[in-house]
């Protein structure tokens, strides 16, 4: 499925915050043991004790960030670029490239990179909270990106997608902005599926960043006009 950048009003520079984002998100999973691609890590036990390492020094862990150690208050940053898979990668990825542009456009970017951060920290943050004696390592950036989501339905709450899915025959084919947020959360949950052994999915994590992203984008814009206009452009493509 690829995403679109819609029409947005006044003068912007481009969305450079979320493909910069989604460009550290993958080169930091390339060259990590995660990704199967660096030989560095070895293989058989050597890799599978080089992935438990990665994801215990980078991810966060509940008791430990509740607990209030120095290191980890900063994981729930360094966990938004870490990911358990390749699935749960591109999945997280493909959404950020169809969401992120367009709400970083109507947001800005300095705002919208803070707005991503403060999404994605929040959301592992209650997590945590709720499970403060857990040790389970958790990453991926599902929380920031659904802070993202939030924000675009708010912001832009006809709009339509134009996307190709898979099970489709890759048809290009426009979809309601709704349906393919259900589409995501299937995504993610099929990439628990595949998780294994690896770092949990905090799907409390998903509801509170999408209710953080929905209520920021409310109190920032509810003064403004939200943008309701239905065409879709695919990517490569601006409408006046």
């Amino acid at each position: 499925m690829i995403g679109w950048r819609g029409a947005v009003r006044g003068a912007v520079t481009g969305p450079a915050v979320t493909y910069g984002v989604i460009a550290v998100c993958c080169a930091v999973f390339v060259i990590s043991p995660v990704s199967g691609l660096n030989p560095v890590y070895g293989t058989g036990d050597a890799l599978l004790t080089a992935q438990s390492e990665y994801f215990e020094r980078w991810g966060v862990i509940p008791a430990e960030l509740i607990s209030g150690s120095p290191d980890a208050l900063l994981t729930p940053l360094t966990a938004l670029f870490v990911h358990g898979s390749w699935l749960h990668l591109l999945g997280n990825m493909l959404f950020l490239y169809v969401f992120g542009a367009m709400a970083e456009e109507r947001v800005g970017q300095l705002e919208f990179a803070l707005f991503y951060a403060g999404c994605g920290y929040l959301a592992l943050l209650a997590y945590a909270v709720a499970n403060a004696e857990s040790d389970q390592t958790l990453v991926g950036a599902s929380g920031a990106i659904s802070g993202v989501l939030g924000a675009f339905l708010y912001l832009f709450p006809r709009a339509r997608v134009t996307s190709l899915f898979p099970f489709l025959f890759f048809l290009p084919l426009r979809f309601p902005a709704w349906i393919v947020l259900i589409f995501w959360f299937v995504l993610q949950w099929l990439a628990a599926q595949g998780a294994g052994s690896g770092p949990g999915v905090a799907y409390l994590a998903h509801l509170v960043g999408f209710g953080v992203g929905f209520l920021y984008a409310w109190g920032r814009f509810r003064r403004s006009t939200r943008v309701k206009a239905q065409a879709a452009a695919t990517e490569g493509e601006r409408q006046p």
